[in-house]
């Protein structure tokens, strides 16, 4: 396979690492763009990337992380500033001919959603196809490492409890790991994905009492769904220095997710990699950990 020089920004994330990691481990050399130099950063640099700072809502940095690069994965946190982040990156695109660019956006992405973040992905869907940049579009499903999050692990840890205002909806977890080893090869080999939208599912549809039955029977313990409201679900972020927009985003997708928006299952991340996505059972079982009672104490 010919060396090829990608761009991984937002490196230090979810996805992120993984990307690299997997950049890495096929030859290539590997850009990592981060906010800050800290022991994550570090990580990257001995997992072999060149470790770059920089911020997207900056266009200097934006065209100084793409320059040199043939490809790149775009990623941008839930907050304020993605549609002039991926303004500012098209730009950077062009400037330095990326044949591919692949954008993570979320399966709740349309025009009229409610959630400001998930209009505002849609939107920058839009910017990236006006732009000319080949670009490549990921739509995923509720991560598996949703389960982990405070704001939902905590009560799982306390009470045994799945409180998550989700009524009787249902999705598919995929977890990072297996997006990042999708994304990696799309960046590998973008030929025959120039221009497609992927909506990247779990191999099992669930809902969240069928969850709270396979963390059960994995650690040992009586794990239930008791929905909350979405008064109280807010009430219950509010605990968590979590900026306005994210809450509003997070409300405005437990709505979504109780009107189907995040059903669906997938193979095409074993398609494309040749490996099976992860089942929550293997999530939970490798993180088992965070769900430890002693994390209460």
């Amino acid at each position: 396979m010919k060396q090829r020089k990608i761009l991984v920004t937002a490196a230090a994330g979810k996805t992120g690492v993984h990307v690299v990691r997997n950049l890495v481990d096929s030859g290539h050399a590997v850009r990592a763009l981060v906010r800050q130099e800290d022991d994550r950063s570090d990580a990257l640099r001995r997992a072999g990337a060149e470790v770059v700072t920089g911020d997207l809502l900056s266009h200097d940095d934006a065209v100084r992380a793409a320059e040199g690069t043939d490809a790149a994965y775009l990623c941008f946190p839930v907050r304020p500033g993605f549609i002039q982040a991926t303004a500012y990156f098209a730009d950077a695109a062009r400037r330095a001919g990326l044949d591919v660019v692949v954008n993570m956006s979320q399966i709740s992405a349309r025009e009229n959603a409610k959630s400001h973040a998930a209009r505002d992905h849609w939107i920058a869907e839009r910017v990236l196809d006006w732009s000319g940049v080949p670009t490549v579009h990921v739509r995923p499903t509720f991560f598996s490492e949703w389960l982990v999050f405070p704001w939902v692990r905590d009560t799982i840890v306390r009470n045994g409890e799945i409180t998550l205002p989700f009524g009787e909806g249902k999705h598919a977890p995929i977890t990072a790991e297996d997006q990042a080893r999708f994304i990696a090869e799309v960046l590998s080999n973008p030929a025959g994905h120039i221009g497609k939208s992927y909506e990247l599912c779990g191999p099992t549809q669930m809902s969240q009492s069928e969850i709270a039955g396979v963390m059960s029977d994995v650690l040992g313990r009586k794990i239930v769904y008791n929905p909350t409201t979405l008064d109280g679900y807010r009430e219950h972020l509010s605990h968590y220095e979590l900026p306005d927009f994210t809450i509003q985003h997070f409300i405005e997708v437990a709505v979504d997710y109780q009107n189907g928006v995040f059903e669906g299952t997938d193979t095409v991340i074993e398609q494309i990699t040749g490996q099976a996505t992860q089942t929550v059972e293997q999530f939970v079982t490798a993180n088992r950990a965070a769900f430890d009672r002693a994390r209460d104490n």
